[in-house]
């Protein structure tokens, strides 16, 4: 199917929607933040992500949902950060406090380009210059999209800078596997042993912590209804020390009959089961969505990297490639 028109952005500009299949699954992707819009697996009668129909949520209370967010994901504690003895000063778009998921302009809030598509895979790309929010580097970005076997979507990021900069992307999708209100029914596996404590602001406070006896304790499936009610969820799991070449299984969700695996190139995996959402405009299902109706699964570098000289470094030198693959593989569970 050829790409078609979306919607259209206040300026202007189309929004386009490619749509790929295979293997039983079908994604359908736009270009506002590379953002997958919409997932079906065959013979079951929802989408398994958060979104919606028509572009304009995606301006206002669907902001991320789905999108490919950087150049830095997640939090930058008071956008500042240092490279090779150079002071930043980075946009603060979190409260006028805090960098978050690479500014008010960063990549899940751009419209990027089509480069290139077939019926299984779509590649997208988008080019930041240099001082673009604040980081050095002008920065070329290339996200593909691809239906493989299993069924499994794969996301591949790749990413050049001609300056030392800072580069870390997350794929921000909120999951629902069985098409209900809440997640409250799924349940949820990270083979984590640490996390990293926060602030009042989800700024880290410092070094990985152990996750034994707290609610961000995942090593064993546990149902997300025994936990939305308790302490909030809105942390890093640490899944690894550092990035891998190859995916590693960093979380399994499971409900309604149906399982996701999840495995990523990334060490970190930020975990925000919906906590914000609220009833607006009508998503892919026809309701809107309320509080915990979907799980971000984030797989990224850990938050605030650029300034914890022990964390997974965010460091990506001039000429350096980035790559990162996250792998989403779906099946039925009769444990559902």
């Amino acid at each position: 199917m050829m790409p078609r028109k979306f919607g259209m952005l206040p300026d202007g500009r189309p929004v386009m929607q490619a749509t790929i299949s295979g293997h039983g699954l079908t994604a359908s992707i736009i270009t506002l933040g590379a953002s997958l819009q919409d997932l079906r697996l065959s013979g079951v009668g929802h989408s398994l992500v958060l979104g919606f129909p028509r572009l304009e949520p995606y301006l206002d209370e669907g902001r991320y949902f789905g999108a490919v967010v950087g150049r830095h994901a997640n939090r930058i504690a008071h956008g500042r950060a240092v490279i090779d003895g150079q002071d930043l000063q980075l946009d603060r778009n979190q409260d006028g406090r805090h960098l978050l998921h690479g500014g008010h302009d960063g990549c899940g809030t751009r419209n990027w380009m089509l480069a290139d598509w077939d019926e299984s895979s779509v590649a997208l790309a988008d080019y930041l210059p240099a001082g673009h929010m604040g980081f050095p580097g002008a920065m070329l970005i290339r996200a593909t999209w691809s239906i493989l076997p299993g069924p499994t979507l794969m996301l591949t990021i790749l990413a050049t800078s001609d300056e030392a900069t800072f580069c870390n992307f997350a794929q921000h999708s909120y999951f629902n596997l069985d098409g209900a209100e809440t997640v409250s029914d799924h349940r949820l596996a990270i083979p984590a042993e640490t996390y990293l404590p926060v602030d009042g602001d989800m700024i880290p406070l410092g070094d990985p912590a152990p996750v034994q006896g707290t609610h961000l304790d995942f090593r064993a499936p546990v149902a997300l209804g025994e936990r939305l009610g308790g302490p909030r969820i809105d942390h890093n799991l640490c899944v690894s020390s550092r990035r891998r070449i190859m995916p590693r299984k960093v979380a399994m969700l499971r409900a309604g009959g149906l399982m996701m695996s999840l495995r990523s190139t990334e060490p970190g995996l930020q975990v925000y089961p919906g906590e914000h959402l609220a009833p607006g405009a009508p998503g892919l299902n026809g309701r809107p969505y309320g509080r915990h109706a979907g799980i971000a699964l984030e797989s990224q570098l850990w938050p605030d990297a650029p300034n914890h000289a022990d964390y997974p470094s965010a460091l990506l030198g001039p000429g350096e490639l980035y790559r990162q693959s996250t792998v989403m593989s779906f099946c039925r569970s009769p444990k559902g």
